[in-house]
């Protein structure tokens, strides 16, 4: 007998690495942690082991459903006021907040205190089948090997500055390290197709697959860390590497007509994905149709009310009171969905907006012979563009998403993890795993993945084509579509009054990688908007 497995991630180098850690005997687990690792390596803006993420583990073999989070932290040295005066504005799309000098977006100041490598560390030792060494190897020969620069990395790269916004080729260069590793001698990124080896990440890679998580937290790469970060001014220090711990949640549940779906805590984005569901859930979605000016009117204002809720209530449950009772009943959606039906548009406030186009995160959608399931999102925020000499990596930019005003839900404090829309989620049906998902995306994450669940519960459509359709966005007073969305749909928006940003992506709001278990198969999606793939592979029974 045999049984299939697959891995579902934007990096085919990646997937490649989950696979053959699954065909070595490994589980989901090892498969994600060789899959997230190799992410890191051959996507080096999207994650990093200096970043943050969190992942959902289903082992139906040991009754384990849980969540492993791994958010960054603001350093003890931070204050909540600290750059308050400093305020310039706000991502329209409410992707992070604008300060003069840009502190919190570039450069050492944005580092918060990095989670990933931790998270990777739980996850294996709680799950894992296969040696740590053995789930860090791929990483290291990606590392030093080689690979090359893939047109949806390229893409990203050369993102041009938003409003207050660091651009991405200024990231990539901010180092002499990553002159040296991405850019040709002018300063421009490497073209697509451009050979990369980075030799000085697969020597840190190799002392951790020796010594763990300790070495980078503790040994001696936070060595080399500190002393970068103090001869520089960060707010990270030692004792927040030292003090890092991963979090261990139970899900958050929620029903979307016949289906149970489970989702991560605050700080995270279920709780926003549900609230939508929840709304949604009091119209027939079906007959509207799909993608008609109605249907995007009435998902719009959905997605707006769980945006609201978000900016008002929702962030790390060790500072912030979050109501999630209430604004997780049916009660709230009933009444969401009554205004909706009324024709009332939510009102969303921002500071000052400007424009935003946060396409960083990635993310990996891992099942195995024995219907083992993990989803797992991990990010460097908008990196800091910083590289500590002989380290190979990037830290993360996470400070650029706190709010600087103080006593709100996004506040800044020391030790406190901020907002992040990813969640990676799992869909059941007569309770047995359907579709394990999740995106990257920014604050576009849960926003994808609601509409691809959407596309298969209320469309029947088959995951690569529920992945794959057109979508839209509303996380600020206007509606953003991607340009597969015809002007015939969207001209009827604007009559209506609604302001519509047209992306010229056609491929865009969330980039979803899911794996579906349908009548004893899997069928995988990958976003065309990435240069993803859902490999599968055949296990001994």
């Amino acid at each position: 007998m045999n049984r299939s497995g697959m891995v579902s991630c934007p990096q085919p180098e990646a997937a490649e690495s989950g696979i053959e850690v699954l065909r070595a005997g490994g589980n989901a687990a090892d498969a994600a942690v060789a899959c997230a690792l190799a992410q890191t390596v051959v996507d080096p803006l999207m994650c990093g082991i200096a970043g943050f993420g969190t992942a959902a583990v289903y082992m139906p073999g040991t009754g384990t459903h849980e969540y492993i989070d791994f958010h960054a932290t603001a350093p003890a040295r931070c204050k909540p006021d600290m750059w308050e005066h400093l305020l310039e504005g706000e991502a329209r799309d409410g992707f992070g907040f604008f300060i003069k000098d840009r502190l919190n977006d570039i450069g050492y100041q944005s580092i918060a205190t990095p989670g990933t490598l931790r998270g990777l560390e739980a996850l294996h030792r709680a799950h894992g089948r296969l040696p740590w060494s053995e789930v860090v190897q791929p990483a290291i020969q990606w590392a030093r090997d080689g690979f090359f620069v893939r047109p949806g990395m390229y893409a990203f790269w050369i993102d041009e500055a938003t409003l207050g916004r660091a651009s991405n080729r200024e990231r990539l260069a901010y180092s002499e390290c990553g002159r040296r590793l991405y850019c040709r001698p002018d300063g421009s990124p490497l073209p697509v197709g451009a050979p990369l080896r980075n030799t000085d990440y697969a020597d840190t890679l190799a002392v951790i697959a020796r010594d763990g998580a300790d070495a980078f937290y503790t040994g001696e790469i936070a060595e080399r860390i500190i002393a970068d970060m103090e001869a520089h001014g960060a707010l990270l220090a030692r004792d927040d590497l030292a003090a890092y711990r991963v979090k261990t949640t139970a899900p958050l549940f929620g029903t979307y007509r016949d289906r149970r779906i489970s989702s991560n805590q605050p700080p995270g984005g279920g709780a926003m994905l549900i609230e939508m569901l929840n709304i949604l859930e009091d119209f027939d979605l079906r007959a509207l149709g799909h993608n008609t000016p109605e249907y995007i009117r009435i998902v719009c204002e959905a997605m707006k009310q769980a945006t609201l809720d978000k900016d008002r209530h929702i962030g790390d449950p060790a500072f912030v009171d979050v109501p999630l009772e209430r604004l997780l009943s049916k009660a709230h959606a009933l009444d969401a969905a009554r205004r909706i039906r009324a024709g009332e548009r939510i009102e969303i406030p921002r500071v000052n907006p400007g424009y935003a186009v946060p396409r960083d995160t990635t993310h990996l959608s891992v099942v195995d012979g024995d219907g083992n399931c993990v989803a797992l999102t991990h990010s460097l925020a908008m990196p800091s563009g910083v590289i500590t000499p002989g380290l190979g990596f990037l830290y993360n930019g996470c400070m650029g998403v706190f709010d600087p005003r103080p006593g709100r839900a996004g506040s800044i404090a020391p030790g406190k993890s901020r907002f992040t829309s990813s969640c990676p989620s799992i869909v059941f049906k007569e309770d047995k795993p359907e579709i394990v998902t999740g995106a990257p995306g920014g604050t576009q994450i849960a926003m994808g993945v609601l509409q691809s669940i959407l596309n298969v519960v209320d469309f029947d459509m088959p995951m690569q084509p529920a992945v794959s359709a057109p979508r839209f966005s509303s996380t600020s007073n206007a509606i953003d579509v991607c340009n597969r969305i015809p002007r015939y749909v969207t001209r009827e928006l604007e009559q209506a009054g609604y302001q519509v940003i047209r992306n010229p992506y056609n491929y865009t709001i969330g980039w979803v990688h899911a794996v579906r278990m349908v009548d004893g198969r899997l069928e995988g999606g990958a976003d065309p908007g990435r240069d993803g793939v859902a490999l599968e592979v055949a296990l001994p029974g």
